[in-house]
């Protein structure tokens, strides 16, 4: 798996061990989306000294990687953050030519679209359009991150990937698990099967209540996928056989952009 999972308080004392920190630092920030993230709640999640984590900080924040609004003490990822991910070379060209799809989805379903990249252990929202109904749900924002096995397309995400680092990341993550009241190691599991068998995710009220989400990871000829499209919408909109009508949705629209790339 790779550094990448590793706890942000081991490694050597030398300054690899800041950057793990920081980076990890900056995970948590990407997963509190717009709601950002307080000093105890990063400090609880980095398993470090509250001291510690408000010195990286202060420096993430001197640098314009980190954003502190002081009237709500919260802490959000910065301008800088932003601005560098801007310079990723390929990547923001890949993540625009699914854009149409993310549109269509939407507007075929009338719900919430994404397009989700993968990230080590966890899945990031690139893209998001909302669909026409009068009720919309947003469960994920643009930039927020969830860990792989949290969400319909973070569990396709997760399905995808050969059983060794499937089951190294259930376990990484398994201590974060009680947020998610219905999500247990044997519950995502369970969720990876029925994805591997029938070609897509659907998670109902994982995540949040009464929410409905499809995920579909895209393929990657040649290598593994890491991206997936998802919908989410309330329970109240869509029946069994809506959610077969969902999953079409994305299939076609799938199959459409990669039919184009010849």
């Amino acid at each position: 798996m790779g550094s990448r999972d590793q706890s942000p308080t081991e490694g050597n004392t030398d300054g690899t061990q800041a950057i793990r920190r920081a980076a990890a630092i900056l995970r948590r920030l990407g997963r509190g989306g717009t709601q950002g993230a307080s000093l105890a709640d990063i400090t609880q999640a980095v398993l470090l000294p509250r001291s510690t984590t408000h010195r990286i900080l202060k420096c993430l924040v001197d640098e314009g990687l980190v954003r502190h609004d002081t009237e709500r003490r919260r802490y959000f990822v910065g301008q800088l953050t932003y601005e560098l991910g801007l310079t990723v070379t390929g990547s923001p060209l890949e993540v625009a030519k699914w854009r149409v799809a993310v549109d269509r989805v939407a507007q075929r379903t009338g719900v919430t679209a994404y397009l989700l990249s993968r990230s080590g252990i966890e899945a990031a929202c690139v893209l998001k359009t909302e669909g026409n109904s009068v009720i919309r749900v947003i469960p994920v924002e643009v930039g927020q991150r969830r860990f792989l096995g949290v969400g319909a397309g973070a569990t396709a995400l997760l399905a995808a990937l050969d059983e060794k680092t499937r089951e190294n990341i259930i376990r990484t993550i398994e201590p974060y698990l009680p947020a998610y009241s219905t999500l247990t190691v044997d519950k995502i599991r369970d969720l990876v099967a029925e994805t591997q068998r029938i070609g897509y995710t659907v998670s109902r009220g994982n995540v949040a209540k009464d929410v409905v989400g499809i995920g579909m990871a895209i393929p990657s000829p040649g290598s593994t996928p890491h991206l997936a499209l998802s919908v989410a919408g309330l329970a109240s909109q869509v029946d069994e056989r809506g959610v077969g009508v969902w999953a079409q949705v994305l299939r076609q629209e799938i199959n459409a952009v990669l039919s184009r790339e010849g």
